[in-house]
């Protein structure tokens, strides 16, 4: 059985933007979705793997003597 999906209200809810910001997302196919009929909906894993794709970590830094090597 297939968990709830999620309406594009609430993705951006979820991401803190605008719904703008979802829209653009499936018109340039940047974040998997699902038709059902006319709707457009996501799963909630997909969305949680789009907000891990773009995170960034930070450089790791070796200091030597007070100095970055």
């Amino acid at each position: 059985m297939l968990g709830p999906l999620m309406t594009p209200d609430e993705v951006a809810a979820l991401l803190k933007t605008e719904i703008r910001f979802v829209r653009r997302l499936v018109a340039e196919r940047r974040i998997p979705f699902t038709k059902v009929g006319k709707f457009v909906r996501f799963h909630p894993a997909d969305v949680e793997a789009f907000i891990a794709a773009g995170r960034v970590e930070p450089p790791r830094v070796r200091w030597r003597a007070g100095v970055p090597v």
